[in-house]
């Protein structure tokens, strides 16, 4: 199973963008979006930026997410 996931620009060199994941960060390639900025929230799959998205997107559906990991986690 493939998940696509939010995460925040914090750094941008080139056509790679530093994400962060809730305090995890990854290389992710921009490639893909164009006028990608630090402080933009990108939609990645498979290390690739795919879509960017408003903030209120975002925590939408991280917060959905988490709902998710405590119902199959138990936290």
């Amino acid at each position: 199973m493939c998940l696509a996931i939010p995460g925040k620009v914090v750094e941008i060199k080139g056509n790679v963008g530093i994400v962060d994941f809730g305090g995890i960060r990854r290389e992710v390639r921009l490639d893909l979006l164009s006028d990608v900025k630090v402080g933009d929230y990108v939609i990645v799959h498979t290390g690739f930026a795919i879509e960017k998205l408003d903030e209120r997107r975002a925590r939408e559906i991280l917060e959905a997410w988490e709902e998710v990991f405590s119902v199959i986690g138990g936290e």
